[in-house]
């Protein structure tokens, strides 16, 4: 068949690195720390992918902006005591090189501070394997487009033939937002349900289920 999308872009947290119990826990750390109202596992899990100011406002409505530093100052210092352990999620190394082998262009979109993005992708040993990559502090963070459009902008590639695959509904959103298609993975912080409500090329529930639809539809 022939090849449908030249550029594949994944967001990091929950669609490539099983990294989302530990960013929620550490949210939930962080307010707990400043005396707020500790958020439920699901709404500290909603934010992920988000910027830093969208992410506090959710997950601490009552706080008052000037300590949104604070708030992400404790919850940094929990994330990083432990994210050494975190790993991908099982398959995605492989996949990722079949990928490259197969002549597409990887790019990531996330969340994550470039900082942040540099050391995970060290710890991995995945420096190197994406052509480009675009972090939350470099611009307008998810859901706006602008992450996607440029990441696009730097490969030359055409939003038809450009593919974000995602755990968050702000992954789908950005891709709707810079009129790429979408493909969404429901093993990381999102659920389903919302997921699908944002029309996704398909909804998949596995690494293997992932690598079975690039190989036949990407």
């Amino acid at each position: 068949m022939p090849r449908r999308f030249r550029f594949l872009v994944f967001d990091w947290d929950g669609t490539l690195a099983d990294s989302t119990a530990l960013i929620s826990e550490s949210l939930r750390a962080a307010c707990r720390d400043l005396g707020e109202p500790v958020p439920s596992e699901e709404e500290a899990r909603f934010v992920i992918g988000l910027g830093l100011v969208d992410a506090m406002r959710h997950v601490a409505p009552g706080l008052a902006p000037s300590r949104y530093g604070d708030l992400a100052l404790r919850y940094r210092d929990h994330y990083l005591a432990r994210d050494d352990a975190i790993v991908l999620f099982a398959g995605i190394r492989e996949m990722l090189v079949e990928l490259e082998a197969a002549g597409f262009v990887l790019g990531i979109a996330t969340g994550k501070s470039r900082a942040g993005l540099e050391r995970a992708l060290a710890q991995q040993g995945l420096a190197g394997r994406f052509a480009v990559t675009r972090c939350a502090d470099e611009g307008m963070p998810k859901p706006h487009p602008q992450m996607l459009l440029r990441l696009m902008a730097a490969v030359d590639a055409h939003p038809r033939e450009t593919l974000m695959i995602g755990d968050t509904t702000h992954d789908l959103a950005l891709a709707r937002g810079a009129g790429a298609s979408a493909l969404a993975v429901t093993y990381g912080a999102h659920a389903t349900t919302g997921l699908a409500e944002l029309e996704p090329l398909a909804t998949i529930d596995s690494v293997a289920e992932l690598r079975a639809w690039l190989a036949a539809y990407a």
